[in-house]
């Protein structure tokens, strides 16, 4: 049985949870003493957010139409989120999570317990986590934790989120993009005549 919401309370749980991520970045920044780590504007770090997002994409697209078990996670949890969304709202829920979601994880709290493997792990565990609203979804938050390792890894190395926020904006746009495609094209499929 697939659940099904409606565009506006896509947008509505998308903004709130962005905001909510944001206050607890605020909060942990400001309670712990944790300096935010910076966004700057360097158009090496724009191209590498693209590559890294790109790299991603790919990647999560290989899973998706060659490991079933992935195909059925992402296919449950996308359908909730997706199925409702014109293909411009991708834009959105590819902007606003990226940049709530990478100022909490990558911005405060990797700072907060070390730009190292360490500090990588438990947020990217975190991270992952946070996309897994029940067990079905183990594989889709497994991969989730994967990229969080990366995107961990790429801000440690520029010390900058702007190429994480990239990184994440196209990821979540375009995976968006190609799993609408790929739905509609099923659906065409299933329902032409033999």
């Amino acid at each position: 049985m697939n659940l099904s919401l409606t565009r506006t309370q896509v947008f509505i749980a998308v903004a709130g949870t962005a905001l909510l991520l944001i206050g607890i970045g605020s909060l942990w920044s400001y309670g712990f003493g944790v300096e935010i780590l910076p966004c700057l504007w360097r158009w090496t770090d724009v191209v590498y957010g693209l590559i890294i997002g790109t790299v991603i994409t790919a990647i999560s697209q290989f899973l998706y139409h060659h490991w079933g078990l992935y195909r059925r996670s992402a296919d449950d949890y996308l359908h909730l989120v997706l199925s409702p969304l014109q293909p411009w709202d991708l834009l959105w829920l590819g902007i606003l999570p990226s940049i709530s979601e990478e100022f909490l994880f990558r911005g405060v709290i990797l700072p907060h317990l070390g730009m190292n493997s360490l500090g990588i792990g438990i947020t990217s565990v975190i991270f992952g986590t946070l996309h897994m609203s029940s067990w079905r979804h183990l594989p889709y938050t497994l991969w989730a934790m994967i990229v969080g390792v990366g995107l961990g890894v790429a801000t440690v190395i520029t010390h900058n989120l702007l190429p994480v926020i990239i990184a994440h904006a196209l990821t979540n746009s375009l995976s968006g993009y190609f799993w609408q495609r790929y739905q509609a094209q099923a659906n065409l499929d299933q329902n032409s005549p033999p």
